[in-house]
């Protein structure tokens, strides 16, 4: 993958608390990044129409889709996320506790 479609992706992401992408949510379209990976490099292979990488974390659980018990959970602890848009897909992470 190329530094620069990488560079663009990174300053693309942010940290966002759950409540905001609800909405995302409630029309199936965010999708949990397993912390194994880089959420920037997961993202540039959507984008990218990586069916091969993609197909492979999901085979393994690593892409899924946020579940409803999941999405209750973040929204009860107001938790805060990593996101990124690769439209349609809102690609989120858990932060990494120090």
């Amino acid at each position: 993958m190329n530094d620069n479609v990488l560079d663009n992706i990174l300053g693309q992401t942010s940290k966002i608390a759950w409540r905001e992408l609800a909405r995302f949510f409630a029309g199936g379209k965010v999708l949990l990044v397993d912390n194994s990976l880089n959420l920037v490099e997961v993202a540039a292979a959507v984008s990218s129409d990586n069916t091969q990488a993609v197909s492979k974390w999901v085979a393994v659980n690593q892409l899924a889709a946020v579940s409803d018990e999941q999405a209750l959970d973040w929204q009860q602890k107001d938790e805060h996320l990593w996101a990124v848009v690769t439209a349609p897909w809102v690609l989120v992470q858990l932060i990494k506790k120090q």
